[in-house]
């Protein structure tokens, strides 16, 4: 009878451990499936999280051309604005200037005058009001280098003009509107140099500070952009110059 229960037992303890052997989870059909699984859910996310990061790049990409097109259209609405100031002093001295010859008695005398030529019969060789007139209206058709020939002209054939600063400051315009931003900076540096009372300085300091951006020259736009805040703290020239080191300082620059 012992004997008997012994090998009873025998049995049951070899069933015992068979019953706790079972297939390696590398063998498992399930699992080895469940795991394949996983894994290519893992690819699908990571396509999904690099296409999602494609669009954001996409965007932001999209966003930032944007943003030039409209920092270049406030640009030309400050251009055409500029201008119009310039017609309305033009319109203004034009009307001051008749008026004067009226209160003196009418029209002067055929003579050889300081900014224009008159001959007997009273027509005129160009005077500097009609080439400058010639000059800013080539550059609002926006011929630039029609214009900035033209006013290259003005200032050499009108140097002791009223209004050779300004017509010193759109040559320069002309070639930045071109993107001739080192000859624009040449242009525009001649009109604080040679012009250090005309009220163009303010823009022209501001217009080498972009003229050296677009340069790479980042210390020297920093300087002249610092410069025109702090010298002419209340003009829109200012406010400009604190944008452009607002975008510089973003961009790292």
């Amino acid at each position: 009878m012992k004997r008997v229960k012994a090998g009873l037992a025998a049995v049951i303890a070899v069933s015992l451990i068979t019953g706790c052997v079972t297939v390696p989870p590398e063998e498992d059909p399930v699992l080895r499936k469940l795991t394949q699984l996983e894994v290519r859910l893992a690819q699908v996310e990571r396509v999904m999280e690099n296409q999602s990061l494609v669009s954001i790049l996409a965007e932001v990409q999209q966003l930032t051309q944007e943003m030039a097109n409209l920092r270049d259209q406030v640009e030309i609405l400050a251009f055409e604005a500029e201008g119009t100031q310039d017609r309305q002093r033009d319109l203004y001295v034009d009307i001051d200037s008749r008026l004067n010859a009226l209160e003196q008695g009418g029209a002067r005398p055929a003579s050889v005058s300081e900014n224009g030529v008159e001959v007997a019969d009273g027509a005129a060789v160009v005077s500097d009001r009609d080439a400058y007139k010639t000059a800013f209206s080539l550059l609002e058709e926006g011929q630039y280098a029609d214009a900035g020939e033209a006013f290259a002209s003005f200032v050499s054939l009108y140097p002791d003009s009223s209004l050779v600063d300004n017509a010193q400051y759109w040559l320069a315009e002309s070639l930045y509107v071109e993107r001739n931003f080192a000859g624009a900076l040449q242009e525009f540096s001649k009109v604080v140099e040679k012009y250090p009372t005309s009220r163009k300085i303010p823009d022209s300091l501001l217009k080498m500070g972009y003229c050296q951006y677009e340069l790479n020259q980042w210390r020297e736009a920093r300087t002249e952009l610092e410069k025109v805040i702090a010298e002419y703290p209340d003009s829109t020239a200012a406010r400009l110059a604190g944008q452009r080191l607002e975008r510089m300082s973003g961009e790292g620059r």
